[in-house]
């Protein structure tokens, strides 16, 4: 028989098995995620019908005599090149810019995607079109602060929308207010009440632990025989009936009701913070912070296990020793009204959210709080070629890929991620056209040597 058949053959089965794999990829032209395939060829086993012989004193080296039976497939292989991305402004849409892998929960086994098509479900949580939920971890909150911690196990990604968000108490209050080292004198735009006889008052809003609001005011009084130093008097909801007894100490919060209002704050003469000295003569600064405990009666609350009145306590910051941006100063410049900061809030819902870059799902909540509810997780692999596809955009580990490392997004050679957009299949329609134009020619070929090996055996037995 004669070998040419059989090398056709060889030639014909494996054209059709590249023909395959192209017809997959332009199947996939148009599947978020996709990444196309590639088959090498190589040649085959070898018949030798002489074998090389080295040159002699009298004959010259003679070289093998080997004919070929034909080819296989060397590889089918998978490009992971990065796609074009698509725009859809669907907030849940997730593509990664650069090497990784989506981590999904597929019945207890880990899954691995480049596809970002992901919904919530009933229960909130972050899945994708079969229903395998996106891995990452979420926040975890200690005393009212929310904290990413991605040395924890991944774990199912919950977005709680329309869930409440507690109400938080006023902590910290931080001021950088200017007071005008001049002559008194009424600027533009204030009012009377605002600045009076070197009197310059400034209000914020701050909350107690129900989320009800207060009116915090300070007012600073120059003290005209002492240069730079100005008395402060604080009040909470100054126009209230019932007096909510303020009371502001350097001493242990919360300070006591019925406490002074009062303290110092002094200035160098470069404008500068130096420090703060309560009623009592107790000091805050020299270096560091410059802050005042402050502590109210707050109003239509329980009483105490020990019968007495709830009293809210916070701090007054007010800055830093000869801080500038964010701290009090005395300049001969206009006073202002600024306080830049306080951290309590009333109670809210959550109405929106959004991922950016690093997979950090922020909350956005209806009392204008924002806080981390999660971070979407990324695996990367020492060979990403050696994983398996398994169908429904999705890859798995085999025993060549490696381990996955999962972690963040970019850290470790890992992708970013952007939200609201999806990564396009990479298969070049230009490139399989060819492909299939080439392909096509090879199995022509190899079919022509089949057939013109046939009627060389005709010929034969038509031999008498």
């Amino acid at each position: 028989m004669m070998r040419s058949l059989f090398s056709g053959v060889s030639g014909l089965q494996n054209h059709q098995t590249r023909m395959d794999v192209i017809g997959n990829n332009i199947a996939n032209v148009n599947t978020y995620g996709f990444k196309r395939n590639r088959v090498s060829f190589q040649d085959m086993f070898y018949q030798t019908l002489q074998g090389a012989a080295r040159p002699t004193d009298t004959v010259g080296g003679v070289n093998p005599q080997q004919v070929g039976l034909g080819m296989t497939i060397a590889a089918i292989d998978t490009l992971h090149i990065q796609g074009s991305f698509q725009t859809t402004g669907v907030g849940t849409d997730l593509a990664i810019n650069g090497t990784g892998f989506f981590v999904l929960n597929d019945r207890g086994t880990d899954l691995f995607t480049r596809a970002g098509t992901f919904t919530l479900d009933r229960e909130g949580t972050l899945v994708n079109p079969n229903g395998m939920q996106v891995q990452g971890w979420m926040a975890q909150d200690i005393d009212g602060t929310y904290f990413l911690d991605t040395s924890r196990s991944v774990e199912n990604i919950v977005i709680p929308v329309g869930a409440k968000d507690a109400a938080r108490a006023t902590t910290i209050v931080n001021f950088a207010s200017n007071l005008d080292k001049r002559t008194p004198e009424i600027p533009d735009g204030a009012t009377s009440l605002q600045m009076q006889e070197g009197t310059w008052r400034t209000q914020q809003r701050i909350y107690d632990a129900f989320g009800e609001a207060h009116d915090l005011q300070v007012e600073f009084r120059r003290v005209l025989d002492v240069p730079n130093s100005w008395t402060a008097q604080v009040t909470v909801n100054p126009q209230s009936a019932i007096p909510t007894n303020t009371a502001v100490g350097i001493g242990a919060l919360p300070p006591a009701a019925g406490g002074p209002e009062l303290f110092t704050l002094n200035f160098d003469n470069h404008g500068r913070l130096v420090s703060a000295v309560d009623a009592a003569g107790n000091e805050s600064g020299g270096v560091g912070q410059v802050f005042m405990n402050v502590a109210f009666d707050v109003p239509d609350a329980a009483l105490e296990d020990d019968g007495s009145v709830m009293r809210q306590s916070f701090q007054l910051n007010l800055g830093t020793v000869g801080g500038l941006t964010n701290s009090m100063t005395q300049f001969a410049e206009r006073s202002t009204t600024r306080i830049f900061e306080q951290d309590g809030h009333t109670m809210g819902y959550m109405e929106n959210f959004r991922i950016d870059t690093n997979g950090v799902i922020t909350g956005i909540f209806s009392n204008g709080t924002n806080r981390a509810l999660g971070q979407v997780a990324m695996a990367s692999f020492p060979n990403q070629g050696g994983l398996e596809k398994v169908g429904d955009n999705n890859f798995r580990v085999t025993t060549n890929s490696g381990i996955a490392d999962i972690g963040p997004s970019g850290v470790a050679g890992r992708g970013t991620m952007r939200a609201g957009v999806l990564e396009m299949s990479n298969v070049d329609m230009a490139e399989q056209f060819t492909d299939m134009i080439i392909t096509q020619r090879g199995f022509q070929a190899n079919s022509r040597t089949i057939q013109t090996s046939d009627q060389m055996l005709q010929e034969i037995l038509n031999l008498r």
